[in-house]
This record gives structure tokens, sequence and C-alpha cells, in this order.
């Protein structure tokens, strides 16, 4: 019992619904009408972080005891990333204090870039010539005698991605608010993923030198979504700052390096080799090259490595700066060469003994993936939803592209907005730009969906989407959009069509046919139009119409489709704007099987 006469009840830093009201032998209605009530919107397999559900035990009449942090992660071993899970395996005294591995996330244009930059030019270059001479996507800053390693890739889409793979390569977050702007829906995302990740919070509470900046109404905010400021008597540290005026980033050195003192931020670096890929591409004239966070152990040159599908002996290692380097330890960024293959970012590496051993290392992995990928369903609003029903999936995870900046947030509050019951709703990753390979490659890897607005998508993104069965479902009306995902939430939806673009082709010139209108002359360059089908037609890439094909013809024959090399004549009902340079796409509506 606790001096207050409550009985003592002992939590982990993370608890889903189900398991908060088993140990308080409340039922789960229970708890989620005390979390509703404190505006937090869970579902009962949905896990929610030791401050909130310390809440919800008080209104039950118990007082909330955090377990130890080693005994939680000893008992729940599945939950913790495979690095974390090898320090601690490490005997104690070989562990030694790191630099702590920070990340920046927020809503967009609240200036995680700019301080990003801010803090790189004003640390990194301190006595550094020409300071960086390329970007390899971390660098590390020296604040009094001690280095932070920064992630220099803000958004919580790529910190996801790091998650979903077991990586979790910061230690803690800045969470970057605008002090004009306040807590927008991302601020909310990027907040959720942080405490999923169990990482502590920083808030750079940024633009304090705008006129209409509102500190203390941001920090309201802040304490409303339990990110109590710590002047306020809160554990949250706040600390203003301009990254254009380079006002206050001291003062965040000095707040990272202070949350840093408060976590234990250990490795061993003569350990097992593990850590995280941060960036990778390929080069022209170097070819694939990967950026590399070491988490545990001294990574050399010369050690055989294994990231997911691609390994390799590291021929060469360059830090930040781009200077060769042999070795690096824990909470290092490195550039290495010698990979057989891009990584995925995100990916965990590992240090094996030979190539050989590595190579079946691989081998291996494909298999298993080829394996699975044949068992995996396709990932369609129809599909995603009946697995939650059937309890396999806690929530429907989306992936939204939009035709502008502008159009984000209407639609992101609308999703928002929706009725969703026990089932989550969770945006992975919204931004502006046609849907591309990557979309599809994190909504693969995360068994989300596409939705787009406004957009195309590229054809090569539409091949891998095919061949990965990844769902793109494309609109051009919010409430339409909206309404679909409404009715997968209610398991109404009726079953999905896909489109197929045919062919397209290039308008050479416009005639003039009385009774008929505008008739494009065009030859055919890819595919074929087919007069059943629908067309769009392009004007320096941007869409003007979607409809249907009214009249097809090769000089004066109406014919049913024309190929690839040929010239035809192409009416569009209802469109009469048609102008040589005009390109049109034609595509036909499937249903999937």
């Amino acid at each position: 019992m606790s001096d207050n006469g409550r009985k003592r009840i002992e939590l982990p830093m993370s608890i889903t619904v189900r398991e908060l009201a088993q140990r308080t032998e409340a039922s789960p209605i229970q708890v989620i009408k005390i979390l509703m009530s404190n505006g937090v919107m869970a579902n009962i397999n949905q896990q929610i972080d030791f401050d909130t559900a310390a809440i919800v035990v008080s209104e039950l009449g118990f007082e909330a005891v955090p377990e130890s942090l080693v005994e939680e992660e000893k008992v729940e071993t599945g939950e913790i990333p495979l690095w974390r899970r090898i320090i601690l395996s490490e005997k104690p005294e070989s562990l030694i204090p790191r630099p702590p591995v920070v990340t920046i996330l927020g809503h967009v244009d609240h200036g995680k870039t700019t301080l990003l930059d801010a803090i790189r030019n004003t640390n990194v270059a301190e006595g550094e010539a020409g300071g960086i001479t390329q970007h390899i996507g971390a660098y590390q800053v020296e604040h009094k005698g001690r280095l932070i390693t920064f992630l220099d890739t803000p958004g919580h889409a790529a910190f996801t991605a790091m998650r979903a793979r077991g990586a979790q390569g910061a230690d803690i977050v800045i969470l970057v608010v605008a002090a004009n702007d306040g807590v927008m829906p991302q601020t909310r995302e990027a907040i959720a993923h942080a405490r999923a990740a169990r990482v502590p919070i920083v808030v750079a509470l940024n633009k304090i030198d705008r006129p209409d900046a509102n500190p203390d109404f941001v920090k309201r905010q802040l304490a409303e979504l339990d990110l109590v400021p710590d002047e306020w008597g809160g554990n949250t540290l706040v600390v203003p700052v301009s990254a254009k005026q380079r006002i206050g980033l001291e003062d965040l050195m000095e707040a990272i390096l202070l949350t840093a003192e408060g976590i234990e931020i250990r490795a061993n670096p003569k350990g097992k080799v593990i850590g995280t890929v941060v960036e990778a591409q390929v080069d022209k004239s170097r070819g694939p090259i990967a950026t590399l966070l070491v988490q545990n152990g001294t990574l050399e040159v010369g050690d055989v490595i294994v990231a997911g599908t691609a390994y390799g002996k590291l021929r060469a290692m360059f830090d930040f700066r781009g200077r060769k380097i042999r070795a690096a330890g824990p909470s290092t960024p490195v550039q290495v060469m010698g990979l057989s293959e891009v990584p995925e970012v995100g990916e965990l590496f590992t240090r094996y003994d030979s190539e050989r051993e590595a190579r079946a290392v691989v081998e291996q992995r494909k298999q298993e993936a080829a394996a699975k990928a044949a068992r995996a369903p396709k990932a369609t609003l129809e599909e995603l939803f009946s697995r939650v029903q059937a309890g396999e999936e806690k929530e429907l995870r989306l992936i939204l592209k939009v035709d502008v900046q502008g159009s984000l947030e209407p639609i992101i509050n609308s999703i928002n907005d929706l009725p969703k019951g026990e089932i989550k709703v969770n945006i992975l990753h919204a931004e502006a730009g046609n849907v591309t390979d990557n979309d599809v490659l994190l909504a693969s890897a995360s068994k989300a969906i596409i939705l787009g607005f406004n957009v195309q998508a590229e054809s090569s993104a539409r091949r891998l989407a095919e061949a990965e069965g990844v769902s793109i479902r494309l609109y051009d009306i919010i409430y339409r959009l909206t309404e679909d995902l409404e009715k997968a939430l209610k398991g109404m939806l009726e079953p999905e069509t896909k489109e197929v673009v045919v062919g397209k082709a290039n308008v050479l010139a416009v005639f003039t046919i009385s009774k008929v209108g505008n008739v494009a002359g065009c030859r055919v360059t890819e595919g074929e139009i087919r007069r059943n089908g629908r067309v769009r037609v392009y004007r320096n890439g941007k869409q003007l119409f979607d409809g249907e094909i009214a009249s097809l013809k090769i000089q004066k024959d109406d014919v049913r489709e024309v190929r690839t090399g040929y010239e035809c004549g192409i009416g569009i009902r209802n469109f009469n704007d048609i102008q040589p340079g005009d390109v049109i796409e034609c595509y036909v509506i499937e249903k999937n099987a």
C-alpha cells in the first residue's frame, strides 16, 4: 500500500488496453471510457504509455509504479529492438557511455530541416575548413566536450520504417513545434510514434522570433497531450529556439545532454557488431553506398556484414565529413562501400566471420521472404479490414499522396474525424507528389494501402504495386476518399476495382469537325488505345480531364483499338480543349478477383 492508502500496481513503460484491464481487474470498456474522457482514443489492442496508463489506474483507485526497465525488457523481449537486446546481453562491466543518437520529428513546415541545418552549421563547421563536404544522412556535433549524433532524416515515416524493421535508431526525439502554429495533426502523430518507440521527447519550440508567436498557448496544448513543460512542474524539457536566427541552439544541446543523463545510453565497443542502415543509394562510380549507424561493437574496414539481403566485405569507410577512417565505434555514423546491393533504410546490419557465411544467410532470407510473399494476402482495403475484424491487425495503415501541400491538412483532418470504433487508422506517410516506387515499398513493408488525391501513380510504381500486392486507390474528390474509408471501417465496402493503364498517345494536331467538335490527331507511343477504355488528358504533366472516348478512327474507319506506332483520330466526350503536345492516357477499370 502507498502512503495515501492506495494499492500500488507495477506497470511497464508501455501496455495494451486489454492487459491494463486485466491487471486492474476492470472491464476493457471501462478503461476505454476513462481514456476517452482524458482525450485518448484507443482500442482494446492498442499500446498506451506509462503516463497514460497511470491516469487510468489512478481513476480506478490504484497508484502506478514503473517496473524496472531492465526487468521489463527481459520479460518483453519480443517488444525490444534486436540491437538493444544484444546490448542487454553484454556483461554490465563491459558497457561504457556512448553519444546519444537524436532524430527530429514534427509537423510539415514547422522547421525540422532548418533546425538540422542550423545545428550542423553552428557546431560541425567549427574549426573545420569548408565544413561538411558531403551529405550522408547523419552527422555528429560536439557540445562541451561531449558528442551528439544527429540522424539527418527528419520525418516520422523514416522513423517508423526503422521501427518496423526492429531498428529504432534514435535514443532521443526532438519534437519541433512552431510557436506561431502550435500542435498540428502530424505533431500528434510524431508524439505517438516517439511514445510507441519508448523514446524520450525534448520539445524545440521553434519560430519564437515571429511576431505572432504564442509560446504559452503552445505549452498548454503540449500539456494537454501529457507533455507538461518542466517549468510547469512536468517532465518535458521545452526549449524556445529560432532555427533561422540561431537562437536557443546551445540550450537545446544542453537539454539533449540532460535527457541523455536520465537514460542509460551505453554500449560495448568490443562486443557484437550491430547497427542500423540510415541511408543507401547507388553511386555511378562507386556502386552501392550505405550510411550505417553503429550501435554496439566496433565496425572496421575489411569486416563482412549483412543488412537484410545485402552483404559484402567493406572496402572503405568514410566519416560524415567524407574523410577515410579505419574503424567506427558505438553511435558513430559511417558511409561504407563494398555491399552487393543497396540495403533497405532501417534494416539492421550485423558482422559475420566470412563472406561464405554471409552469403548463406542472405540466400536463406531471400527464400523465406519469397515463401512469405507467396502466402501473404494482398493489402487491399477489404483484406486489411477483414484482418482487423479477425484480430490479426490492430489498425488500418495508410500512405497518403496529394497534389499540393495545402490539400494534406483537410484530408488528414477528414480521415481523423471518421468514426472508427475500436479500429485505429494510422497515416504512416503523407506528402505532396505522385505515387512513387518508394511509396509502394513502404506500403509493402508496412502492409499499408496507398490513397492518392489528384495525383498519378508513376508507371514503374504501378508495376511494382502489382508485383508487391499493394493497393493504390486514386481519387479526385475528397468525400469519395473518406466515404470509401468509412465504408471499409464499417465493413460495407464493395469489391475493389483497379485501373490498368493500357496505352498512351501524343497529340500531333487538332481538327475541328462540324457537329462533332475537336478531334485529336495522335500517334500511339505506348501500348494501345482502346475504344471501350477511358482516357485522361495531360498537359505539361498536369491532368486536365478524365472521361470517355467518343470516337476512335484510323483515317475514316472506326476501329476498336490502335497499337503503338500507328496514327489515329481520337474524339473525347465532353472535352474540346485539346491541344498539340497534350498526352492522352488510356486506361480500363478491372474488378479484383
